[in-house]
């Protein structure tokens, strides 16, 4: 039996962790893949205060350290359902006094034929993971807002071309980073225009694009980064209520509709996300949860 059971070692969860481990409670975190959650492929965090340049590597791995220091167990598997204060893995089940779900957000998918199958040949959704492979080759960078900017940017300095595509006629994103990019003479702009087909031979070569008047091109690449978005990963349960967008309604002590369970981080719905709102998350959901734990006593 632990105190509090924390799903996903993310920012959000690691940070919870740190606070509950420091109001002395027995502690889990349970995550499906690596420590760290989207922060970890950033290069450069400029805006978390009082650090105004550390890599998402350095900061998650920080925050892992700290809360590994503190006696936090951290164990690798896939949360696959909650039954009441059960978590149940693909491998074992726990049982806890209290869960907080800090499960972030997940990329969303272009939905086309193909896509799965071409992820690591040729399709990626991190360009600071994957770039590196397509130094000197022609690449193409999909969506409109900061992420898909950054990325345009980031591949500008590897690639030999990048094509940003944009559905619509101007970006989301910072002005300041599309600027940076009218610089650069191998970035070229294609908007009003979507993404209609992956073209492969065991990778990707090419890729079609229509645009707002029906008319399709064929554009050779090697690489195609897709930045469109992303989705909460909260399918974990049905015990917990959700917004028409799929994110964890919570209330301001960041507990859900079910007593004992509590939500920080990316997934839960709320106006910004921010890595520091991110690790407010977790503070505010360990507090709520250590103070839920210590009224049943």
């Amino acid at each position: 039996m632990y105190d509090i059971i924390i799903i996903g070692a993310g920012p959000a969860g690691l940070t919870a962790a740190i606070y509950a481990r420091r109001a002395a409670k027995k502690v889990l975190v349970l995550e499906a893949k690596n420590y760290g959650g989207q922060i970890i492929n950033t290069l450069d965090i400029e805006n978390y205060p009082g650090s105004s340049h550390i890599t998402g590597f350095d900061f998650a791995t920080n925050l892992y350290n700290q809360a590994k220091d503190l006696g936090t167990e951290i164990v690798f598997e896939k949360v696959i359902d909650i039954n009441n204060k059960e978590v149940i893995t693909d491998k074992n089940k726990y049982n806890a006094k209290a869960i907080i779900i800090a499960t972030g957000l997940e990329n969303k998918k272009l939905g086309l034929d193909n896509e799965s199958e071409l992820v690591g040949k040729g399709i990626s959704y991190c360009a600071t993971c994957d770039g590196g492979f397509y130094k000197g080759k022609t690449v193409a960078v999909v969506g409109g807002g900061n992420t898909a900017l950054e990325d345009a940017l980031y591949l500008s300095n590897i690639a030999s071309k990048v094509y940003l595509i944009h559905r619509r006629d101007e970006f989301r994103g910072d002005l300041s980073t599309v600027n940076l990019l009218k610089e650069k003479d191998n970035v070229e702009f294609v908007f009003n225009s979507t993404i209609t087909k992956l073209n492969a031979n065991e990778v990707l070569n090419s890729i079609e694009v229509t645009n707002k008047d029906g008319n399709t091109t064929t554009i050779d690449v090697s690489g195609l980064f897709i930045a469109i978005g992303k989705i909460p990963n909260n399918s974990i349960t049905k015990l917990i209520e959700v917004d028409e967008n799929g994110y964890i309604k919570a209330n301001e002590d960041c507990s859900t509709n079910v007593p004992g369970i509590f939500v920080a981080g990316d997934n839960r719905a709320k106006e910004v996300r921010q890595l520091v709102t991110a690790t407010s998350d977790g503070a505010i959901a360990a507090t709520s949860a250590v103070k839920y734990i210590n009224s049943k006593e």
